[in-house]
C-alpha cells in the first residue's frame, strides 16, 4: 500500500486484485439479499442499496463495437436516430473489468434515466493476467507493453459515433483508479472530443508538460483522504511520481483559464461508511474559458474503494449532463 510518498511496485498492485475480487464477491452476495452490516475495511466494501443493474433490463438495445477488443454498447430506450445523444464510457481500475466496475458504480440505470449511450470497455491483460490501462508513466503498464489505449478508446468513440447519433458536445469518461488515470490521458490527448471527465482515485501526470489539451475540458476529481493506494496528497507508483488530488484539479483549472480561488459547493453523501454529507466540493469556475470548470470532491475519511451510496452515480451523471463542451466560435 502507498502511504504518503512511499513507493508502490507492480507486485504491490497484486493486492488490488484481491481487493477487487473481494469487492465482486460482496457485490454479488448483496444482490437480492437484505442489507448487511457495513465495514470500513476495503475488503468488505459492498454494493449500493439500489437494485443491481448488471443485467441492464431497463435498456432496450445492446450493440457490440471495438473490433478485436469488443465492448458492449447499451443504447437507452429513448434513443432516436437523428437526435443527438450523450455518450459515456466508464473505465475500470487495475485488475478489474468493465462488468465489475458497472457492478460497483451502477451507472447503467443512471445512463438509461438520462438517455445516455453507455459502454464500460475492458483494458488488456498484463503478464499476471490482470487487466490494465496504459494511462500514464505511473499507472499501469507495468510490463512496458506500450499498448496504445488512447487510440483504442478514441476508436471506440468514433465507431459509436459512426453508427449512432452521438451528441458531440456531450462525450464523457468516468474512471476509477487506473481508469481515472486513463480518463485524464483521454482529456489531455483528445480534448477536441471529450467534454468532461470524472476520476475517482486517479491522478494527472506529475509532469504537466505531458498533458497538452487543445481546448478546455470539464474535470472532476473525487478522492478519499484515507486512500492508502493512490494517496490524496500524491505519491509514487513504480518509482514514478503522481500529483495530489488538488494539484490534478488545479492543473485543469489552469488549462481551462480558471482562477485558482475555489468556491465551496454543497456537500455530498457519497460514502455510506462515513457520516452523512462527508464529501466537500471545491469548484474552480471563475474566469474559465468557454464556461468549462474543474472541481475537487473530497471524501473526508474515504478509502481507495469507498462504499458508494446511491447518490454517487446520480451526482456524477448530473455533473456531466450539465457540463457539455461549449461550441467553438
Amino acid at each position: 500500500m502507498l502511504l504518503h510518498v512511499a513507493t508502490v511496485r507492480p507486485k504491490t498492485y497484486r493486492h488490488l486484485a484481491l481487493i477487487f475480487a473481494s469487492l465482486l464477491a460482496s457485490l454479488l452476495g448483496a444482490c437480492g439479499s437484505a442489507p448487511k452490516q457495513t465495514s470500513p475495511d476495503l475488503n468488505t466494501a459492498r454494493a449500493p442499496d439500489n437494485k443491481p443493474s448488471d443485467t441492464h433490463t431497463v435498456v432496450s438495445t445492446l450493440d457490440t463495437v471495438g473490433g478485436d477488443r469488443p465492448v458492449t454498447l447499451f443504447v437507452p430506450s429513448t434513443y432516436a436516430p437523428g437526435t443527438p445523444t450523450p455518450l459515456l464510457l466508464v473505465l475500470h481500475g487495475y485488475s478489474a473489468s468493465g462488468d465489475l466496475q458497472e457492478l460497483y458504480f451502477r451507472m447503467g440505470t443512471a445512463a438509461e434515466a438520462h438517455g445516455i449511450l453507455y459502454a464500460h470497455p475492458d483494458g488488456t491483460l498484463d503478464s499476471t493476467g490482470r487487466r490494465f490501462w496504459n494511462a500514464t508513466d505511473a499507472c499501469c503498464d507495468f510490463g512496458q507493453t506500450g499498448i496504445d489505449d488512447s487510440a483504442y478508446l478514441r476508436g471506440v468513440i468514433d465507431e459509436i459515433a459512426e453508427k449512432y447519433t452521438v451528441d458531440r458536445q456531450r462525450i464523457f469518461l468516468v474512471g476509477h483508479s487506473n481508469g481515472g488515470f486513463m480518463a485524464y490521458r483521454m482529456a489531455c490527448e483528445h480534448a477536441d472530443l471529450v467534454a468532461a471527465i470524472v476520476s475517482l482515485a486517479g491522478a494527472m501526470p506529475n509532469d504537466v508538460s505531458k498533458c497538452q489539451p487543445s481546448e478546455p475540458v470539464n474535470v472532476v476529481q473525487i478522492h478519499g483522504t484515507a486512500d492508502a493506494t493512490i494517496n490524496y496528497e500524491g505519491g509514487v507508483v513504480n518509482n514514478v511520481a503522481y500529483p495530489s488530488a488538488q494539484t490534478s484539479v488545479e492543473d485543469w483549472a489552469k488549462f481551462n483559464g480558471c482562477s485558482l480561488q475555489a468556491t465551496e459547493g454543497p456537500t455530498l453523501d457519497l460514502d455510506r461508511n462515513l457520516d452523512t454529507a462527508e464529501t466537500s466540493v471545491s469548484r474552480y469556475e471563475t474566469g474559465c474559458n468557454a464556461g468549462q470548470t474543474a472541481e475537487l470532491w473530497t471524501i473526508h475519511g474515504g478509502t481507495h474503494i469507498p462504499s458508494l451510496t446511491q447518490e454517487f452515480s446520480g451526482s456524477v451523471v448530473g455533473y456531466l449532463m450539465t457540463h457539455p463542451k461549449q461550441p467553438g466560435p
